[in-house]
C-alpha cells in the first residue's frame, strides 16, 4: 500500500514538474519576444539632468545674502551653482557623447564625473537641512534621496546604464 501512494506522489510530483517547465518556457519565449530598449537610461538621466540645471540657474547671479541664508560662504555657494550647472549639463552631454565618432571613455568619464558630483552636492544639502536622523531622510526627504540615488547610479555605471 505505501509504495502504492509513494507511485502516485511521485507521478502527481513529476506531472507538476512538467506543467511548471512548460510555463517557464512560454515565459522565456514573452520575455525574449520584448524587445530591448537599450536607451532607457535617458528615461532617468533627462529629468535628474534637467532638475539640477535647474537648480544651478535659479542660484544664478551669484548673491552673498542668499548664501549667507543658509550659512555658506560666496565661495562655497559658487561652486555648488556651477556645480549643479555643470553636473546637469554634463549628464547630458556625457550621454550625448556615446557615439562612434567621440571616444567612449570620454562620455563615460564626463557621466560617472557628473554623478559623482550630483552625490556630493545632494550629499551636502541633505547634511545642511541636518535630520534628525537617517530614517528621517528616507522617509521624509524623498527629491534629494532620489537626487542621491541617481547621481549615485550615474558615477557607478557609467553609460553601460
Amino acid at each position: 500500500m505505501d509504495a502504492m501512494i509513494l507511485k502516485q506522489l511521485f507521478a502527481t510530483a513529476l506531472n507538476r514538474s512538467k506543467d511548471m517547465n512548460a510555463i517557464v518556457k512560454r515565459l522565456e519565449r514573452f520575455n525574449s519576444a520584448i524587445p530591448e530598449f537599450c536607451t532607457s537610461h535617458w528615461l532617468l538621466r533627462i529629468p535628474l539632468a534637467l532638475l539640477f540645471i535647474q537648480m544651478g540657474l535659479m542660484k544664478l547671479p551669484i548673491d552673498p545674502a542668499e548664501a549667507e541664508s543658509y550659512g555658506l560662504s560666496v565661495l562655497v555657494w559658487w561652486v555648488v551653482a556651477l556645480g549643479e550647472l555643470g553636473s546637469g549639463l554634463g549628464l547630458i552631454a556625457g550621454g550625448l557623447f556615446n557615439t562612434r565618432k567621440i571616444p567612449s571613455w570620454l562620455g563615460d568619464t564626463l557621466t560617472r564625473f557628473s554623478g559623482f558630483t550630483i552625490g556630493c552636492i545632494t550629499t551636502g544639502v541633505i547634511w545642511i537641512g541636518e535630520p534628525e536622523s537617517f530614517l528621517d531622510v528616507i522617509l521624509y526627504d524623498n527629491l534629494h534621496v532620489f537626487m542621491w540615488v541617481g547621481g549615485l547610479f550615474f558615477a557607478l555605471r557609467g553609460n553601460r546604464a
